[in-house]
């Protein structure tokens, strides 16, 4: 289901604690900001794909959804199963082990980024559609095209010779190459210019309903990140104002992450 390249480095266990600290938690709190107000009140059915070790799942359980976790990686399956009100089972986004129209709603929360091929990303599009009842929500992330290139000056990769190669790469086509035996960096993915997920959301017979920014180009203070999320007052404004600009299409390019929200069609 994953590249062997791939699979290794998700079994190192990094997803277990990404979300708790600096960017990864700028992207946490945004990603639930969101959620909590796209997704149908509980106890929905929720499919969470991709989910891995159930860090949206959990809170999701605990909000009173019904939520069932599809990961490629028998780890994070483990993880998320043993989470409260959770289950969860093994398998592809492309070929999800669940039945027509039964869920209210699907997140694809990784998925995409590990599909180069559209064809393939489309599939998983396809998939959500399949699995989610009649005007159900499905609601995806992807990784900016220049997640990279900006990532790069703020921690100053480049100051590597072979970080230049991935990024000049992902700008041109978006697929992120990182096969180097000591992955410093994130590993092979596809990086998806902000104007790309709504023809894939078209192709897949579904409705785009919104686009959104993630993190904004907040990520990139880098180190300060860290006091400003350990301040209450602060974290809540930050988070007051970049819901104010979330839609801002000349700020979506800036964000690390983007939030595709789309519907099915009421058949």
């Amino acid at each position: 289901m994953l590249t062997p390249e791939i699979m290794d480095y998700y079994r190192q266990g990094g997803e277990r604690d990404r979300l708790a600290a600096g960017t990864g938690r700028l992207e946490f709190l945004r990603t639930w900001d969101v959620l909590t107000r796209v997704l149908p009140d509980p106890p929905a059915a929720v499919l969470d794909v991709g989910g891995a070790t159930g860090v949206y799942a959990g809170p999701l359980a605990r909000a009173g959804y019904q939520v069932h976790v599809v990961d490629p990686v028998p780890e994070h399956v483990a993880d998320a199963a043993a989470r409260p009100g959770v289950t969860a089972v093994r398998g592809d986004a492309r070929a999800l082990p669940v039945a027509d129209r039964s869920v209210d709603a699907v997140l694809l929360l990784g998925p995409l980024y590990h599909l180069p091929v559209r064809a393939e990303r489309v599939a998983a599009w396809r998939e959500a559609a399949r699995v989610v009842r009649p005007g159900g929500v499905v609601v995806a992330a992807t990784i900016s095209r220049f997640a990279s290139l900006l990532d790069g000056f703020v921690w100053d990769y480049f100051s590597d010779a072979r970080f230049r190669p991935l990024v000049e790469r992902a700008l041109a086509d978006g697929v992120h190459r990182n096969t180097d035996a000591d992955r410093t960096w994130f590993t092979s993915a596809y990086f998806h210019h902000p104007d790309e997920p709504a023809a894939e959301v078209s192709e897949a017979g579904l409705i785009l309903r919104r686009r959104v920014a993630v993190e904004g180009p907040l990520w990139m203070i880098g180190a300060r990140l860290p006091e400003v999320l350990a301040d209450p007052g602060r974290t809540d404004l930050l988070l007051e104002m970049l819901r104010a600009v979330e839609d801002e299409p000349s700020l979506l390019g800036a964000s690390s992450h983007l939030l595709t929200v789309a519907s099915a069609p009421h058949r």
